[in-house]
C-alpha cells in the first residue's frame, strides 16, 4: 500500500522498519480542558489508520502522550485554585472518555509526560553536549540556527519564519529559538530538580524523550494534526537529530483541518466545540461516520447539517445490513450460482484499492454506497443467491471492524400506516399516469429506509 509522507509530499510505499512490524506515534492532548472535534477527527482517523494496518496483517504498537504539565494547565489551576495536577488528572480521564465513546481505544499506552522527567533532562543534557543548546537565567534553549535542516518538515527557511512562541523577559539568543528547560525558582508551579536548577520541560522536549524510551529513535509514523507541524514537529525533528544521527521516523502523517463557517477553530473566536457538546445533539457513530467520511488529509467544514445528512447516510447502510441479517439462512449451504456475486466483488475491489491509497475512507466509504444501489434491490426482492447473501454478511463485518462502525446497529424510524397507506396511493396514481420514473424513485428512496413495497 502507498501513503503519503508530509517530508516528501509524495506518497510512498509502505515499508515497516521491522516485518510486519508498525510502530506508530502520535501527538496526544494537552489536558486542560476537554477535547474538542478536532482532536476527534485527527485521533479518530488514527485509529481506523491502526484498524487497517492491522487487518492487512501488521502487528502495530500505538503509542500516544499526554501533556500534563504546561502552561496552559497551571493558569487554569491558578483560575481555579487548585493544583496543576489536580486539573490534569480530571482532564485526561475525560479525554479517554471521550476517546471511547467515539470508539477509539486502540492506543497501546498513553504515557504521560511527567512520569519521564529523568529522561527529559537526559535527553536536554546531551543535546546540550553535542553544541545545540545553551543555558540562559531563565532556562535552556534549543539554539536553531545550529541545525541546518530546521524547517525542511514544513519546507520552510529560518530566515522566513515567524519568531517562535514569544516567552516574557527571555534572555535566548534568536527569536527562532525554543525551549527545553523552563527555569522556575520561588513559585507554586509545579517544578523538578535538574543540572540548570528547579522548573519543568518545554513543549517539544516530551516527545522526543518519550519516544526514545520506547522506540529508541527509529519507528515508523509519526502523526498529528497539521497546525502541529510547525513549530511543534519541525522542533522534534530537530531535537533528536541533534543527539542520534542514526534516528529515523520513516513517514510523517498529518491530518488536515476541521473548519467551522471557513474558520479554523479556536476559543478566541469563539467557535470552539468540544467532542461533548456535539455528542448532546448527534451519536458518538453518527460523529465517527461524518468525519471518515472525508479523506484525513483534506481540509473539512463541520456544521450540524453535515452532520444530519451524514446520519442520514449511516442509516441507509444500517437499513441495508438490518436487511441482510434478516435474512433467514441455511448455514450449511455452500452451493452458489455464480462464482461469486458481481457487485460484491467490484465493491470489495474498490474498497481494498482505495484503503490501500493513502487510507482513502472517503472513496471507500463511496463505493459502499454505490454497492448498495446496485445490489438493495435484488436484496429486498430476495433475488440474491443465499451463499452469497453469507459473503456479503461478512464483507460487511470486515468493514465494520476496519472503520470502527457497528453498521448492524440500525436506528429505524418506525412506520406509520396512514403515511405509508397514503405514499402507496400516490404511487398508485403515478403509476395510473404511466409516471413510472416517479413511481420508482419513491420506492427507491423506501427501500433505502428498509420499507420494501411490492408493485402489484
Amino acid at each position: 500500500m502507498k501513503i503519503y509522507s508530509t517530508m516528501t509530499r509524495q506518497k510512498e510505499d509502505l515499508k515497516s522498519i521491522d516485518t510486519n512490524k508498525i510502530k506508530l506515534f502520535v501527538c496526544g492532548p494537552t489536558v486542560y480542558d476537554d477535547a474538542h472535534i478536532g482532536h476527534g477527527r485527527t485521533y479518530i482517523f488514527f485509529d481506523v489508520i491502526k484498524r487497517y494496518l492491522e487487518y492487512i496483517g501488521y502487528s502495530v504498537f500505538y503509542l500516544q502522550n499526554i501533556t500534563d504539565v504546561d502552561d496552559k494547565i497551571i493558569e487554569k489551576a491558578k483560575t481555579l485554585n487548585c493544583e496543576a495536577s489536580d486539573i490534569a488528572k480530571v482532564f485526561e480521564k475525560r479525554y479517554i472518555e471521550d476517546m471511547h465513546s467515539l470508539n477509539v481505544n486502540n492506543v497501546n499506552i498513553y504515557a504521560k509526560s511527567t512520569d519521564f522527567i529523568d529522561e527529559i533532562i537526559s535527553q536536554i543534557a546531551r543535546i546540550m553536549d553535542n553544541g545545540f543548546a545553551y543555558e540562559t537565567d531563565d532556562g535552556v534553549y534549543f539554539e536553531v540556527r545550529k541545525f541546518e535542516s530546521y524547517g525542511e518538515l514544513s519546507n520552510r527557511k529560518i530566515d522566513e519564519l515567524e519568531s517562535h512562541r514569544k516567552i516574557a523577559k527571555t534572555s535566548k539568543k534568536d527569536s527562532h529559538d525554543f525551549v527545553l528547560w523552563k527555569k522556575r525558582e520561588n513559585t507554586n508551579e509545579p517544578v523538578w530538580d535538574s543540572p540548570w536548577g528547579k522548573g519543568r520541560p518545554g513543549w517539544h522536549i516530551e516527545d522526543t524523550a518519550i519516544t526514545e524510551y520506547f522506540f529508541d529513535n527509529k519507528y515508523d509514523i509519526h502523526g498529528g494534526g497539521l497546525d502541529l507541524m510547525f513549530p511543534h514537529h519541525e522542533a522534534e525533528i530537530a531535537q533528536i537529530k541533534a543527539i542520534s544521527d542514526d534516528s529515523t521516523v520513516n513517514y510523517w502523517l498529518h491530518s488536515g483541518f476541521l473548519n467551522i463557517s471557513g474558520l479554523k477553530m479556536s476559543k478566541s473566536l469563539n467557535n470552539f466545540l468540544s467532542i461533548r457538546d456535539v455528542l448532546k445533539e448527534f451519536s458518538p457513530e453518527v460523529f465517527r461516520f461524518f468525519i471518515i467520511s472525508s479523506h484525513y488529509r483534506s481540509h473539512v467544514e463541520f456544521s450540524k447539517d453535515d452532520l444530519v445528512q451524514a446520519e442520514k447516510a449511516l442509516n441507509k447502510i444500517k437499513n441495508y445490513a438490518e436487511k441482510l441479517n434478516e435474512t433467514k439462512i441455511d448455514k450449511s449451504i455452500k452451493a452458489r450460482k455464480n462464482p461469486e456475486y458481481p457487485p460484491l466483488k467490484k465493491v470489495r475491489e474498490e474498497f481494498f484499492n482505495s484503503m490501500d491509497d493513502d487510507f482513502n475512507t472517503s472513496k471507500a466509504i463511496s463505493s459502499l454506497f454505490i454497492f448498495i444501489n446496485d445490489s438493495k434491490k435484488e436484496l429486498f426482492e430476495d433475488k440474491i443467491h443465499i451463499s452469497d447473501i453469507l459473503d456479503i454478511q461478512e464483507f460487511f463485518k470486515e468493514i465494520s471492524n476496519i472503520l470502527g462502525m457497528d453498521f448492524n446497529k440500525c436506528t429505524q424510524v418506525e412506520n406509520n400506516e396512514d403515511l405509508l397507506d397514503l405514499i402507496v396511493d400516490i404511487r398508485k396514481k403515478l403509476r395510473e399516469e404511466k409516471l413510472y420514473e416517479f413511481s420508482d424513485e419513491i420506492r427507491d428512496k423506501l427501500i433505502d429506509l428498509g420499507i420494501n413495497i411490492e408493485d402489484e
